[in-house]
């Protein structure tokens, strides 16, 4: 069996989910429940104390960007930091921490960038007992605009100097949440780095209208009549934050730091993804909100059995398998080259392969009058759309040509024919030539 045990920068845990900074993590009974069901460990939801009074909405506090089948693809959330009393969450992450000591307890943190502030706080929290704290410098609304949140995240030497502040006043693990609401998410990741943060977790809510509401004029989740912007999330977002994660992984100047992903992890599968691609645990949040806590049981025992498949006998063996595979785009080989394939026992005759190439890619899809599709070898330029629009799975699928292949429409080796651009044939010049 394999090991799904978590060593996060020294902060242990039986398995590496654990719950994100949100609403989830924002009480006692919640965190309870969520350690009871099986999490290996929770961001409680960010404390603040100094500064103006946090006061949340009482109308509708998220949109949501659904799919075909009303599946929830991404929520947008309007929420502010927790406007519980700073003292009854000490208490409570305090109780829970004893009560569960082998689950990693992470406190989030949001106070004004003033190193006073940060020094006043850090103790009271060390006190719970908890494993580390999570700098908040993601959050893209409502805190962003008092000066905190992604206003700190995307400043480098803001996130070096408050990084440094807590290093100082405090003795805990700090990890550094950073926003992607940036350019160059290298640059955050560089100043935590510097700052002498000891991980980064990443990405937090991308900043967002989800939608409008054309009867009221209003974007929603809309408060009498007028809305904000707002955080997305959920699984939309994965690509962006796989990319991000992977960025930092390659980077030679973060290349060890320790990272936490976060960004729309439902499945086993995207929790492979993301510690494939440099993660050494991720954070869930999305799921947890529309699924409950008791995803964690399909999380694990997947992640697992795909472990145990694949022969790798901890997550520290699966952690940054990827990333020397991730390389710039100068890099990639263009003598490699395949092509599509049909498969005419499964082809349901829907069409969509030929409307998509037809219309708007390569004309490498022919049509029968019986409705029997063929790829056109002399014109298929191994885009893949035709297979990402397929609704057959496994209908469309991509053949690799040998080297020495030649190309039926130029009488040229497919290696010399697509690996120059002066002969591809996809070069108006070539066209015209012929």
């Amino acid at each position: 069996m394999a090991d799904l045990t978590s060593d996060f920068i020294g902060i242990k845990s039986p398995n590496p989910f654990w719950l994100a900074s949100a609403p989830p993590t924002d009480k006692e009974y919640n965190v309870r429940r969520a350690f009871e069901a099986g999490w290996g460990g929770v961001v409680w939801k960010t404390l603040g104390e100094a500064g103006p009074p946090i006061v949340n909405v009482n109308g509708p506090r998220y949109g949501v960007v659904y799919g075909a089948d009303r599946r929830v693809l991404g929520i947008n959330n309007i929420e502010l930091i927790t406007d519980r009393p700073l003292e009854v969450n000490l208490e409570e992450i305090t109780r829970v921490k004893k009560d569960f000591p082998d689950r990693a307890m992470i406190v989030s943190i949001m106070v004004p960038c003033e190193e006073q502030a940060w020094k006043d706080i850090l103790p009271r929290v060390e006190d719970t007992g908890c494993d580390g704290i999570e700098l908040n410098f993601g959050c893209p609304h409502g805190m962003s605009e008092r000066g905190m949140g992604s206003a700190v995240g995307q400043v480098p030497e803001y996130i070096q100097m408050v990084a440094e502040w807590c290093k100082t006043h405090t003795s805990l693990p700090v990890i550094v949440k950073l926003t992607p609401n940036i350019t160059d998410i290298r640059y955050p990741a560089r100043a935590a780095k510097v700052g002498g943060a000891d991980a980064v977790s990443l990405i937090n809510t991308v900043s967002s209208i989800t939608s409008v509401n054309l009867d009221t004029m209003s974007p929603e989740p809309s408060i009498d009549g007028k809305g904000s912007h707002g955080g997305f999330c959920g699984p939309a977002v994965k690509p962006i934050a796989l990319n991000m994660v992977a960025e930092i992984a390659r980077d030679p100047e973060t290349a060890g730091l320790p990272i936490s992903g976060i960004g729309g992890v439902t499945t086993w599968r995207d929790a492979a993804e993301f510690l494939a691609l440099g993660a050494s645990n991720v954070q869930v949040c999305t799921a947890a909100m529309v699924y409950g806590f008791g995803i964690i049981k399909e999380l694990t025992a997947g992640l697992s059995a795909w472990m145990d498949e694949k022969g790798y006998a901890s997550v520290a063996e699966v952690s940054g398998r990827a990333v020397p595979n991730v390389t710039d785009w100068q890099y990639l080989n263009l003598n490699y080259v395949t092509k599509a394939r049909i498969d005419q026992d499964a082809c349901i005759k829907c069409g969509r392969c030929y409307a998509a190439c037809e219309d708007t890619s390569h004309q490498a899809i022919s049509m029968s009058p019986e409705r029997v599709f063929e790829v056109i070898d002399a014109e298929c330029v191994a885009c893949n759309l035709c297979v990402d629009v397929c609704p057959v799975e496994g209908c469309i699928t991509m053949e690799e040509l040998a080297p020495g292949a030649v190309n039926e429409r130029t009488g040229q080796p497919v290696s010399s024919d697509y690996g120059n651009w002066t002969t591809h044939p996809n070069n108006p010049a070539t066209r015209a030539a012929e």
